[in-house]
C-alpha cells in the first residue's frame, strides 16, 4: 500500500509512557528518536505537555510534562527530518506554558478530548495554530459516542477548528473493521478540509487490521508504537505498519534493531500487550482501567470472574 499523503506518527514514548508513569530515561528516549529518524518516520510523539501544578510531584517522569529543555537535551546532535509532537488533554495544560513554535523544538500539538469537550478542544487547537504549530484533535472513546453527537462534533470541527487533522481514537480497542469503515466514511463525508487520522488499541488484536481498514478508506495520519507498546493492550505496531505501507521513504531495519536491543528487554520489566483481561474490556467496550488494576493484583489470571463482574452475567457450569 503506497500513498504519498500518508504520514506515520510513532507515539511509543507518549502512549507507552502510560505503562511506566512516563519514566523513560534520557538515553532510551534519545535512542528511540534516533531510531525513528533513521527509519524515516514522519512524526515522533515524545509525551504529554501537562502542567506540573496538576500532578503529584515525583510520581511521573519528564515525558508527562515535555518541557522544551528536556526535549532539546535528548535530541541534541541528532540529524533528523522527523517532526516532534506532544499531546495535551483538555483541562490538564497551562496554556501559558506553550511557547510560540519558533521558540520550541515541537512541530505538532495534538489535543485529546471526549466529544462532550470538543468546544474546549477547538479553542485550544486554534490557539496552538495561532502560535504556529501543526495541530490535531483526537476524539477519544469514539466507540462510546452517540451518532447524532458525533455528527455534530465533526461538523463543529470542520466549521470552527483550525486543526490540520481529526483523529478517531478507539480507546477501548472494541471496534471491528466494519465499524472503522463506517466511521471513516462518516468523518470523510463531514470533514472536508482536514485530514483524518486513526489511533487504534489492540485489546482484541485488531489494531493493525483496523489501521489497514482506515487506510483503505483514506485515513492519511496513522498512529503506531514500536513493538506495540502502549496503554494496556498497546497499539498498532510500527514495524507491522512500515512493512505494510511499502513506502520507500521508510526503512524498517533500524526499528527491528531497536526492538531486539531495547524493547525485548523492556517487555520483561513492563507489561503491555494482548492478555485476556484487556481482551474482555475490548469485547465489552469498557475502558481498560479495571483490567489494569486486575493485572497489578494477585488474581490477575482470574479471567472468568473478571468477565462476569464486568458483564453482569454468571454462566451455568
Amino acid at each position: 500500500m503506497y500513498r504519498e499523503q500518508i504520514k506515520v506518527l510513532d507515539c511509543t514514548i507518549r502512549d507507552g509512557g502510560l505503562m511506566n508513569n512516563h519514566t523513560f530515561d534520557d538515553r532510551f528516549v534519545r535512542e528511540i528518536y534516533r531510531t525513528i529518524s533513521r527509519a524515516g518516520i514522519d512524526y515522533m510523539e515524545i509525551g504529554y505537555k501537562n502542567s506540573r501544578k496538576l500532578f503529584e510531584s515525583g510520581k511521573y517522569g519528564a515525558w508527562k510534562f515535555c518541557e522544551d529543555e528536556a526535549i532539546l537535551r535528548v535530541i541534541d546532535g541528532i540529524e533528523s527530518r522527523t517532526k516532534l509532537s506532544v499531546m495535551v488533554d483538555v483541562g490538564r495544560v497551562d496554556m501559558n506554558d506553550i511557547q510560540p513554535k519558533k521558540k520550541s523544538p515541537v512541530s505538532m500539538i495534538r489535543t485529546a478530548c471526549y466529544v462532550q469537550d470538543v468546544d474546549k478542544a477547538i479553542h485550544m487547537a486554534n490557539e496552538f495554530a495561532g502560535k504556529g504549530y501543526e495541530t490535531a484533535v483526537n476524539l477519544m472513546a469514539i466507540s462510546k459516542v452517540r451518532e447524532t453527537d458525533l455528527d455534530e462534533c465533526l461538523a463543529q470541527l470542520e466549521e470552527e477548528c483550525r486543526c490540520d487533522v481529526v483523529y478517531l481514537v478507539d480507546s477501548n480497542g472494541s471496534l471491528y473493521q466494519e465499524n472503522i469503515e463506517y466511521l471513516l466514511k462518516k468523518a470523510k463525508g463531514i470533514v472536508k478540509t482536514k485530514e483524518i487520522g486513526i489511533h487504534a488499541h489492540n485489546n482484541q488484536q485488531l489494531a493493525f487490521s483496523n489501521t489497514i481498514e482506515a487506510i483503505i478508506h483514506n485515513a492519511n495520519y496513522l498512529d503506531s508504537t514500536i513493538f506495540g507498546m502502549g496503554r494496556a493492550a498497546g497499539n498498532c505496531p510500527t514495524e507491522l505498519l512500515l512493512g505494510f505501507l511499502k513506502n520507500p521513504k521508510f526503512d524498517i531495519r533500524p526499528v527491528l534493531d531497536f526492538i531486539s536491543r531495547e524493547m525485548v528487554p523492556l517487555s520483561k520489566r513492563v507489561e503491555w500487550g494482548y492478555v485476556i483481561p484487556y481482551a474482555i474490556t475490548g469485547m465489552l467496550d469498557e475502558h481498560p482501567r479495571l483490567a489494569l488494576k486486575l493485572r497489578e493484583g494477585d488474581q490477575k489470571e482470574n479471567y472468568r470472574e473478571f468477565y462476569e463482574s464486568l458483564s453482569g452475567s454468571a454462566g451455568i457450569d
